[in-house]
């Protein structure tokens, strides 16, 4: 069998059954190949950042890589930012990038990039594959650095001649790599501080941020926080006592204020999205001791069990009540959701202004997954959503996605209709990059004149999210007011398939 083949199918045998791509010229032979390799699903995305976002979507809620397959360096490029934002989830992807044929690179065609270059800065292991028949071993290898801990972006590159040429049987499946066990010496000192008395928290990230992590943590008896960061996090009614720490230094720094201690699982000290004038970078007191009980590739979950405690967690949140009729804000758009959202739902989001008054009352909502921003690079939020469909199509998804930042990716909304994925998609509809409006202010950049407020405003002309969505296939409609949006959530959340809602503040 030639080399488009045999990788397909030794990625089938590793597991990696799902490909998001958007190929060109030199993928051309990989296309052909999912005729022979049915295991395989092709998903096909209108922009390589929805490849990109949509495994990192798929590996947060799978915990195993899904693979993308995109056309030589400008198509990698095009990538880049969720590939970032995987990087930053640490999510497992294989990446497989197509390169010309190896006679043709001579030339300089104008197609013709240093993809690897490209890969590195969003990549844990690069490769370009040498000759054909080595193209099983290299995808074992790709898959095997994937999904090592705690997971990390693998590309492969792969010039055309050698998926046309013969390359043989694929290649057996990988075997995984364990998480490693943290330092006895870590856990010691740790279970000192827990039993000291003084003022600790613990500090959670990774796998640790988890049902089993938080439970574990919390039974120690110390406060938890989770770092807001992390790609996948257990929200809703029966988790709001693990608290996320807030996106802005000022009641980051009131969350923390008074610790003595921070107890860091799978996360680095906290520290502020931004640098801001005369403001520190770090978060927690400046007189707080940090302890690492375990690193980014280490198995937090099973160090924080080691340390014991009590049985018992703390009492559930209350629920978030209906709120009054009335002009949509932040807070009603957020009260109706926690009140409506379905139990085992998973949330895309990608909210920014208005993310820490919905998020607030989420906590009084029913269990849920959130899939978070990772990497502050904006148009993560609907590919996500894709991936998480995909990943785990007997939930329903919800893509809560700022107007701004969802014109980045929009196409993802053509794939959720193609693929008929059960995603509802609310569009917070402010016209304005209300959080540059916010950040202008902080950094005391001076008052937004009328040639500023141009680089702000997305009013003129206002995006039409409901035709837009509607000219990509999926339903929409518009809600100005709390009832309005109630009755099209309620009605969105009880119908299988993709629906878009615009919400407009």
């Amino acid at each position: 069998m030639n080399g488009a083949e045999s990788l397909l199918r030794t990625l089938v045998a590793n597991g990696i059954d799902v490909c998001f791509m958007n190929p060109g010229t030199s993928e051309m032979q990989f296309v052909a190949a999912l005729d022979r390799v049915p295991q395989m699903r092709g998903v096909l995305c209108l922009h390589e950042t929805v490849c990109a976002g949509a495994a990192d979507g798929y590996a947060r809620m799978t915990g195993r890589p899904a693979a993308t397959l995109l056309h030589l360096g400008p198509g990698l490029a095009n990538g880049l930012s969720n590939f970032h934002n995987a990087r930053k989830a640490r999510s497992p992807v294989v990446n497989i990038v197509g390169e010309h044929s190896t006679a043709h690179l001579r030339y300089d065609a104008p197609l013709t990039a240093d993809v690897a270059a490209f890969a590195h800065p969003v990549s844990g292991w690069v490769r370009t594959l040498d000759q054909a028949e080595n193209i099983g071993a290299a995808a074992v290898e790709a898959v095997r650095e994937a999904r090592r801990p705690p997971g990390q972006v693998a590309s492969l590159i792969i010039p055309a001649d050698h998926s046309w040429s013969e390359a043989g049987e694929p290649a057996s499946a990988a075997a995984d790599e364990p998480r490693a066990r943290p330092a006895e010496a870590n856990l010691r000192a740790v279970a000192a501080v827990v039993a000291s008395g003084e003022r600790a928290a613990f500090f959670l990230g990774g796998s640790a941020a988890s049902r089993a992590g938080i439970e574990a943590a919390a039974r120690t008896g110390l406060p938890v926080f989770l770092n807001r960061y992390s790609g996948r996090v257990p929200r809703g009614r029966d988790w709001a006592f693990a608290r996320r720490v807030a996106y802005f230094p000022e009641p980051a720094e009131a969350m923390l204020q008074g610790l003595q201690h921070l107890i860091l699982v799978e996360a680095e000290a906290p520290v502020s999205f931004f640098g801001y004038p005369g403001r520190p970078s770090t978060l927690a007191p400046s007189l707080c001791r940090l302890h690492v009980l375990a690193s980014h590739h280490e198995d937090g979950v099973a160090a924080l069990e080691s340390l014991g405690g009590k049985s018992v967690l703390p009492a559930p949140a209350p629920s978030t009540a209906m709120p009054p009729d009335g002009a949509l804000t932040p807070e009603s758009l957020g009260a109706v959701l926690a009140a409506l959202l379905p139990a085992d739902a998973i949330i895309s989001d990608e909210m920014i202004s208005s993310g820490e008054p919905v998020n607030s009352a989420l906590a009084g909502a029913a269990f849920h997954d959130l899939l978070p921003v990772t990497g502050g690079s904006i148009g993560q939020g609907l590919p996500v959503a894709v991936g998480a469909a995909l990943a785990c199509p007997q939930r329903k998804v919800v893509a809560l996605e700022a107007d701004g930042s969802a014109m980045y990716s929009l196409q993802a909304l053509w794939t959720m209709a193609r693929e008929k994925l059960d995603v509802v998609t609310v569009i917070f509809a402010n016209r304005r990059y209300r959080i540059l409006e916010v950040e202008m202010k902080r950094t005391g950049a001076g008052p937004i004149g009328p040639k500023a407020d141009q680089m702000i405003d997305l009013s003129r002309p206002v995006v039409d999210w409901v035709s837009l969505a509607r000219g990509l296939g999926v339903e929409a409609a518009r809600a100005t007011t709390v009832a309005e949006f109630a009755t099209l959530l309620t009605r969105a959340l009880a119908t299988k398939g993709p629906r878009l809602i615009e919400a407009q503040l």
